[in-house]
């Protein structure tokens, strides 16, 4: 893999401006549908589940509705189980793992567990098969009461009135080649930062709050994951993406304090999934089966 020397974008050691922001926002190209690949899909599951439109993201002329699926039979006496996927627009595992869960597996959860499945956050970013949103901000750092990415604030407002009912909440994600290759650098650019180069775990991860840890839970999830694809193992520093392994597959992360969407909720059960659709040892429907084979642990853990 290639890491570019210098971002083609702004001056190094220059914080981006609203020129640089355009001119990085004039670079991204509609590659697929969210309509077809997400909207359509979920009118099809409206037929078993409720479904609702908790917001829409605009950018200029373009509209984006913000769908949210719920188990129909809601009983307040049931555990909560928040299910999330496309926070990163271009983590593609995430959303159609989400999609595939509700589908397939949903179902069989009535009776036991209350679900509600935000497949998409960041639709515009799902378009362009990108992390950041219109204004190259980072909607996974951004869930804050004062948030400017309409993505998080959107989501947290939907999520607002369960605080205290959530029992779990997941968080798929995927970690790229491109991390290194093309998010990173920019970042590195936007910020006026040098960029140092990292490495990129090849498997499966989780992490966990930091300020609420809980092994058994990312436990149940790697038991269940392993048997779809491989988790990835520590590298020569005993870390993953800089941090330290804490258990097979599992790092810590400071989730409210960073922003991260896993933190929103208040429950006691979080965890963000982390797939390697870039593996030669995976392939993009293992990396959708690991999500879905996740959030099916998440959901059997908490589940009465």
């Amino acid at each position: 893999m290639t890491i570019p020397r210098f971002y083609p974008l702004g001056t190094p050691g220059q914080p981006w401006g609203p020129a640089e922001r355009a001119q990085w926002r004039a670079r991204q190209v509609r590659q697929r549908s969210y309509a077809d690949d997400v909207l359509a899909v979920v009118e099809r599951l409206r037929e078993r589940f409720d479904v609702e439109t908790y917001g829409e993201v605009v950018y200029g002329d373009e509209h984006f509705a913000l769908r949210a699926i719920r188990s129909r039979a809601w009983n307040a006496a049931l555990p909560t189980v928040l299910v999330t996927g496309g926070v990163h627009g271009y983590e593609t595992s995430g959303v159609h793992g989400a999609l595939q869960f509700v589908d397939a597996h949903a179902a069989d959860y009535a009776g036991r567990v209350n679900l509600l499945v935000a497949p998409c956050v960041s639709p515009w970013a799902y378009e362009r098969i990108q992390r950041w949103n219109f204004d190259a901000l980072d909607p996974n750092r951004n869930f804050r009461a004062d948030s400017s990415a309409q993505e998080s604030a959107a989501l947290m407002r939907l999520v607002t009135p369960l605080h205290g009912q959530i029992a779990a909440h997941i968080d798929l994600h995927e970690t790229t080649n491109t991390d290194e290759s093309e998010y990173r650098p920019a970042v590195a650019a936007r910020d006026g930062k040098p960029f140092e180069p990292g490495t990129i775990p090849d498997g499966f991860y989780l992490v966990d709050d930091g300020a609420n840890p809980q092994p058994a839970f990312q436990q149940a999830i790697i038991d269940r994951v392993q048997r779809v694809t491989h988790i990835a193992p520590a590298d020569a520093q005993g870390c993953l993406i800089g941090s330290p392994l804490v258990a097979h597959g599992v790092i810590h992360y400071a989730m409210a304090e960073l922003g991260l969407c896993a933190g929103i909720t208040g429950a006691r059960y979080t965890s963000t999934t982390e797939v390697y659709p870039d593996s030669p040892r995976a392939t993009p429907a293992q990396c959708i089966a690991a999500q879905v084979a996740a959030v099916c642990a998440a959901v059997e853990f908490v589940a009465k």
